[in-house]
């Protein structure tokens, strides 16, 4: 789970202003954020199934806002693919 801290600096780095939270870019940095500590305690604890079934739905998420980011905004989203090492 993502502190606000943490939430905090996704949305600077990737909102138009400092309570930028519903934005594109901003929703897809956050779901990335969410999967990389997800993955990582899956590595820990490989037969947390129910926690791995999250993971597959937070990645089916950001790659339906992605394509949806491709789609509407093409710059954005070869912006936020470099940033993010997707």
């Amino acid at each position: 789970m993502l502190t606000n801290r943490k939430k905090k600096t996704v949305v600077k780095e990737h909102g138009s202003h400092d309570t930028d939270t519903g934005s594109m870019p901003v929703q897809i940095g956050l779901l990335s954020k969410q999967i990389a500590e997800l993955a990582q305690h899956l590595k820990g604890h490989p037969k947390d199934n129910h926690s791995r079934r999250g993971l597959l739905k937070m990645v089916g998420k950001r790659r339906r806002l992605l394509k949806y980011l491709e789609k509407h905004d093409e710059k954005a989203y070869k912006t936020l693919i470099k940033k993010l090492d997707l």
